[in-house]
């Protein structure tokens, strides 16, 4: 089946995966989560090509996914902003989070980011159950403390990238 006739299946979970259904997708929302906008830093992040990064905030965007705004004139030069409809894939990012976390998927490792909850100031564990007084989860409801070792992982794949 090509992604072409999942675009076009009557089946949500199918039209959804032709928009978000590959790792580097997930992994610039991931970025973006994190605060990271610019796009030599989500490449330095994610390790992806430039070509494919480009391709990948393109479609984003036309999805309506991600926006970009302006940050410089001369050159032009744009930062990658979620919109609500891609804040609201927040929870699929908690989940396979969780999921994660539960089965120490990668081997029985530190928490790469603790996440605890701005107003109860809970720690949001592999369940992660949060007071949301009746409204959906997003990365805004949570404070992230990176481990030492996932803070010099990402400082690790930026110096490499400025080297490389």
């Amino acid at each position: 089946m090509s992604w072409d006739s999942v675009c076009e299946s009557v089946c949500p979970i199918a039209r959804s995966l032709a928009v978000v259904g590959d790792r580097w997708t997930l992994l610039i929302l991931r970025e973006l989560s994190m605060g990271v906008h610019r796009f030599d830093d989500l490449q330095a992040q994610t390790g992806m090509s430039s070509h494919l990064l480009t391709t990948r905030l393109k479609r984003l965007e036309s999805d309506g996914v991600i926006e970009r705004r302006l940050y410089s004139e001369r050159p032009p030069r744009y930062e990658y902003h979620r919109t609500q409809k891609g804040r609201e894939l927040d929870p699929v990012l908690m989940a396979l989070r969780s999921w994660g976390q539960k089965w120490e998927v990668g081997g029985d490792q530190d928490q790469s980011v603790k996440l605890v909850h701005k107003k109860s100031k809970k720690v949001i564990d592999h369940l992660w159950q949060t007071p949301n007084g009746g409204k959906n989860f997003t990365f805004e409801d949570v404070d992230a403390y990176l481990s030492p070792a996932f803070a010099k992982e990402r400082e690790d794949r930026q110096v490499e990238f400025q080297n490389s």
